[in-house]
């Protein structure tokens, strides 16, 4: 009786190992393919990042719009428009130290001003003040970058500025500043480094 109940216990044994080695196998398979797939939305959620981080690189309709200018004058003036994307928002803006200097002009906009940025460097990445335009609604949208410089601290010559001899410096006596509008944000069909653009009518 014992050698049958130990016959039929192997045999039990025999039928169990390749029932327990199928079960591992399946869970091993599934424990693979999840992890495949985990790296797959893993990797497919990093390029996606990826791909809206580099968008605001790639020229715009807008960007692509403006004829004449050199790749680098166009790769700076993208990267101008990456570094104050988040000033979209005016509360951001408002929040890193823009101010408003209360400097209304037609054809130009609304004019906010971070006093720490105003010095004799020209960075396209740090402008000196922003301009935004007021909408119907009274919401507030930015329309372009302005650069500025004291004269005093360039009195001969306008600063570097972009690559290449698009960009137009202003010699603002009345505030004693050179002055560049970068159009990065609203199309200006006179070029975007005129200081006046057509399209913009404030309210």
């Amino acid at each position: 009786m014992k050698q049958i109940l130990h016959t039929e216990t192997n045999q039990q044994k025999a039928v169990a190992h390749p029932l327990l080695f199928s079960a591992l196998a399946l869970l091993l398979f599934f424990a693979v393919s999840c992890a495949k797939e985990a790296s797959t939305t893993s990797n497919s959620l990093q390029d996606n990042m990826l791909m809206n981080k580099t968008s605001m690189l790639i020229p715009g309709d807008m960007l692509t719009n403006y004829s004449g200018l050199q790749a680098t004058t166009l790769w700076e003036l993208q990267q101008a428009r990456a570094a104050t994307a988040r000033y979209r928002d005016i509360k951001n803006a408002v929040k890193d130290g823009y101010a408003d200097i209360d400097v209304v002009r037609e054809n130009m906009g609304y004019h906010f001003l971070k006093m720490d940025n105003l010095d004799a460097t020209f960075d396209f990445r740090k402008p000196e003040i922003l301009v935004y335009n007021k909408m119907e609604n009274g919401s507030m949208q930015l329309v372009a970058v302005e650069y500025a410089v004291p004269i005093p601290l360039s009195p001969n010559n306008a600063p570097a500025g972009f690559t290449g001899n698009n960009d137009v410096w202003k010699y603002d006596t009345d505030f004693n500043l050179w002055l560049l509008h970068a159009w990065v944000w609203y199309h200006n069909p006179d070029g975007v480094f005129n200081p006046t653009n057509p399209l913009i009518h404030v309210h």
